[in-house]
């Protein structure tokens, strides 16, 4: 056993503040509810993005919440509007300063602009961005950036703290499950692509890649400061993994954990090996 399931949080609308669950069902989608809705900028029709936090770091201020019906967004100030009301476009784009569209049906070729993390954490004015492409090997109707479920421990996050104090908050991370291990040292996660993970007795996990740079974490999160990490200092630590579902199966408790090691190749190994340099991974279906 390498541990066992600690928090467990869903992001019902891209690059807000998610919230906190005990038991949710996992698919081949991810999480259930996860990710389902996106902002959409009417102008250039890319998705909003805080990889992009001088356009879009308002979004981190917003708190995305499923509700009867509809998903709950909660302005700092406590306002609130529902993703069913007819003048939700109307109250996000004011607030955000953009024209947007709350949709959850992605464009048929969903970018987004990407600030490059290594300009934004040395503080350049010259902020570097390119356009990233989601969606290419990722479940139908979602607006995960590439793999359904994101996955962190509080190794990860203890090896942070030690390096960048006030920036191991998991909330900077937006995992969907963080791994309470035994051993507080290291970054386990790195040794995990290719590997499967076994939750309780029915829910397993594929994991193609780990976590590409982002600058995401530095940023305010909510209530949680901006943070700068000195990780030029340390290295590139990825700290975190992306996982594919094996089954639909329930995510209930605090199951244990336990890894396998993968034989052979998987199909579409090839393809997760090659976008492995940037931290995508590799979408396979689910088996009927």
């Amino acid at each position: 056993m390498i541990g066992t399931v600690g928090s467990r949080c869903r992001y019902p609308v891209k690059s807000l503040l998610g919230e906190a669950i005990t038991a949710t069902e996992v698919t081949g989608h991810g999480l259930a509810h996860d990710r389902r809705l996106a902002l959409v900028d009417t102008e250039t029709g890319k998705i909003a993005s805080a990889k992009h936090p001088r356009r879009w770091g308002r979004l981190l201020t917003l708190t995305a919440q499923l509700g009867a019906g509809a998903v709950r967004i909660t302005a700092p100030d406590g306002e609130v509007w529902h993703s069913t009301d007819p003048d939700a476009d109307h109250h996000l784009s004011d607030f955000i300063g953009r024209d947007v569209t709350l949709t959850d049906t992605p464009p048929a070729q969903p970018t987004l602009d990407r600030a490059r993390p290594d300009d934004l954490l040395r503080g350049a004015t010259d902020i570097g961005i390119d356009i990233s492409h989601i969606g290419s090997a990722a479940p139908a109707g979602t607006f995960v950036d590439y793999a359904p479920v994101h996955l962190l421990t509080t190794a990860a996050l203890a090896r942070i703290d030690t390096r960048a104090p006030g920036a191991a908050d998991a909330v900077r991370y937006r995992p969907n499950i963080v791994i309470d291990t035994p051993d507080d040292t290291g970054f386990p996660e790195n040794d995990w692509p290719g590997r499967t993970l076994h939750i309780g007795d029915d829910l397993t996990l594929h994991v193609i890649a780990r976590t590409p740079r982002c600058a995401a974490p530095t940023l305010a999160h909510g209530p949680h400061p901006r943070a700068r990490p000195r990780t030029a200092e340390h290295g590139r630590p990825a700290g975190a993994g992306r996982a594919q579902p094996g089954r639909p199966a329930g995510l209930h408790g605090p199951d244990a954990l336990r890894r396998s090691v993968r034989t052979g190749r998987r199909p579409g190994s090839d393809q997760a090996r090659r976008h492995r340099s940037v931290g995508v991974t590799k979408k396979l279906p689910l088996p009927s």
